[in-house]
């Protein structure tokens, strides 16, 4: 269920695209699920900015059922009755709520069949259940009674720890049967799912539950703090995850590290980097301190020193970067290459064993293997309404300060004296200088402080 607006957020965003993790509420609940049984075979019902949850998650393959408007959970799966149809058992997840595990949903599900049940609620035990609906079981142990919302509790049912999640398995048969008997006589004039537990008892099926092992995979995101407290738990879980697979983590409490990461064992990750998105790291490398990296590849033995920005790059092995280098899209760092203090790439390719180590900007060129870069040089590729290449080719010296014009090649082996402004190509093997003779005018400094003097 995805069609909420989480008022309490205090946000103009639907509930389910604010992001734990690295990625939409949503997004991790269809992982979950889609581990179950096939994305064609899940839903999500879409109400309250609705289009922009769908182009969300529609990557992922799944269905949608739209909610218009929005009256309650048990009015959400009133207009999926089409969707559910054909099946013979529903699942029902919060969409909010995104450590649910594929490993309880498929005990849920193991556990509603094995009881031949009508309804089966996944409950938890809560040390401070303030807030949540307490399930009242029947006195045979899983049955369940009813569902109370806590304003509705009597003074000995809210001493109960027991609360009701918003996860259910339902016998799609016996819901759509007896689904138009819930009522709106509430103070919302909604429709609540939770009252499927009293419908049905009603009509003699059976209602039970089955408690969870682990309470926090339950937590939903009503509020900020939820949401930063999820997000707490998720991230110390990917450290913990990727501490036991091999990888030195030091201070793993200010790291962050989004859930799709990949790192491989005997790569060490300092104090307060951040790697996000789709980021893949080999192993046997290093990322020092205050580094932040966002869906790029980084290979084996690759040294990153601190405050380096990668975004959308690619750094193959035992290559250097900084400290302080900023690579963007399109960045790519060949084996054994070097980036510098102060270095930005951008849409490049710098070849092996190539190097570029200070205060330089490097953008839409393709560098050969072992060029070396002075410091202060630019690429010049942009006129102000066309990008241009820049071409420089293996065994290439570029002399510090200098200005490469694009489009231009510079073809192998040349030299580009320091401080020139190249705008045209240049020949293999040749010198290119490209500056202004400098003149010597002997005696001017000091005939320039006389006349200064001279004027006081």
């Amino acid at each position: 269920m995805a069609a909420g607006k989480g008022t309490r957020l205090k946000s103009k965003h639907p509930k389910v695209l604010h992001e734990v993790g690295g990625k939409p509420l949503l997004a991790h609940v269809i992982a979950a699920a889609t581990k179950v049984v096939p994305a064609k075979d899940v839903y999500a019902i879409v109400g309250h900015e609705a289009e922009r949850v769908r182009k969300a998650v529609a990557h992922t393959g799944i269905g949608f059922v739209l909610q218009e408007p929005q009256r309650g959970t048990g009015h959400a799966l009133m207009v999926a009755r089409e969707a559910m149809s054909s099946y013979d058992v529903v699942i029902v997840l919060s969409g909010d709520a995104p450590l649910i595990t594929s490993e309880t949903i498929e005990k849920l599900r193991d556990f509603h069949l094995s009881k031949k049940a009508a309804m089966t609620l996944l409950t938890a035990q809560l040390s401070n259940p303030t807030g949540y609906g307490r399930v009242i079981r029947k006195s045979s142990g899983d049955d369940v009674k009813a569902i109370v919302e806590e304003k509705s509790t009597t003074s000995a049912q809210r001493k109960i720890r027991e609360i009701n999640s918003g996860f259910y398995a339902f016998d799609v048969k016996v819901l759509l049967g007896n689904i138009d008997k819930l009522s709106t006589a509430n103070a919302h004039d909604e429709y609540y799912l939770t009252d499927m537990a009293g419908v049905l008892n009603q009509s003699i099926a059976r209602v039970v539950a089955i408690e969870t092992s682990n309470a926090h995979e339950i937590l939903g995101s009503n509020t900020r703090a939820e949401l930063a407290e999820i997000d707490q738990h998720m991230r110390a879980a990917k450290c913990q995850t990727l501490m036991a697979e091999g990888v030195t983590i030091f201070y793993p409490h200010t790291c962050v590290i989004d859930n799709d990461v990949q790192i491989a064992a005997d790569t060490v990750i300092e104090p307060f980097v951040q790697i996000y998105g789709n980021t893949k790291i080999g192993g046997d490398s290093v990322i020092r301190s205050y580094s932040v990296i966002h869906d790029s590849e980084i290979g084996d033995g690759v040294l990153i020193l601190p405050g380096c920005i990668l975004d959308g790059a690619i750094v193959k092995a035992n290559a250097r970067l900084g400290p302080y280098s900023h690579l963007r899209p399109g960045s790519e760092i060949s084996e054994g290459a070097r980036v510098g203090n102060f270095v930005e790439t951008k849409k490049i390719k710098l070849g092996k064993g190539s190097k570029a180590n200070h205060l330089t900007y490097l953008g839409d060129a393709e560098i050969g293997e072992g060029v070396n870069i002075g410091a202060g040089t630019i690429t010049c590729n942009y006129d102000g309404t066309n990008k241009f290449k820049t071409i420089i080719e293996d065994g290439v010296f570029i002399g510090s300060d200098s200005t490469l014009v694009a489009p231009v090649t510079i073809k192998k082996g040349a030299y580009v004296a320091a401080g020139s402004c190249i705008t045209e190509d240049v020949a293999a093997d040749s010198l290119a200088v490209g500056r202004v003779r400098q003149t010597v005018k002997e005696g001017w400094a000091k005939r320039k402080r006389e006349s200064v003097a001279s004027r006081k």
